[in-house]
């Protein structure tokens, strides 16, 4: 049975610019997965890039997505422990969404703080719809303190929010409902939590 536990990520922040490179792929934990064997089986992130490049294992189209999508769900793991890691490549499909997700967190800071300060701040108030206005609002706020928001277009804005919400709903944090979704506290098996917690 799984044990709900509130999710707090204790992540290293810089001052530095939002990465927004995330919208090159979303959460994909079944892609994760591939590649968090990969790297377990060689022991070297360089050697499982390659590995995973020349054999097309993620079964891109094309040699250009291949390279962005490989790179960005690297670069999300590499931020994980031993354990984490083969808890992605060997759990349950339920446990694995769980540890993509925080790499997510530790990787995306965009994504970690509207986690932690949109989804997070509504639960408390019990008002699991997410609308619009949040999501706005939220933009909005964290444009004021990093400026590459604000150059963004009107599609990249669009891209943005879109993978966002997107990754959201596979890590399970939010379901189809009124306006955007309707936020769900996932509940955490004793094996994710102890992964988490020994971090």
């Amino acid at each position: 049975m799984g044990a709900k536990t509130q999710f707090n990520a204790k992540v290293s922040r810089t001052p530095s610019g939002y990465n927004l490179g995330f919208t090159a792929a979303s959460l994909r934990p079944e892609l994760a997965r591939i590649i968090a064997e990969y790297y377990l089986a060689s022991g070297e992130w360089e050697v499982a890039k390659q590995r995973i490049r020349s054999s097309n294992a993620l079964q891109c189209r094309s040699a250009s997505s291949a390279v962005r999508l490989e790179r960005e769900l690297r670069n999300r793991l590499a931020n994980l422990t031993q354990d984490q890691l083969m808890l992605v490549a060997q759990a349950t499909a339920e446990d694995r969404a769980a540890i993509v997700w925080l790499a997510v967190c530790k990787h995306i800071q965009f994504a970690f703080e509207f986690a932690a300060e949109v989804l997070r701040g509504k639960l408390s108030l019990h008002d699991p719809v997410l609308r619009h206005s949040d999501y706005e609002s939220y933009f909005e706020n964290k444009s004021l303190t990093h400026s590459e928001l604000t150059h963004l277009a009107a599609s990249s804005k669009d891209k943005v929010r879109q993978s966002l919400l997107r990754m959201l709903t596979e890590a399970g944090l939010l379901a189809p409902g009124a306006a955007l979704g309707t936020i769900q506290r996932p509940a955490l098996s004793p094996t994710v939590v102890r992964a988490i917690t020994r971090d």
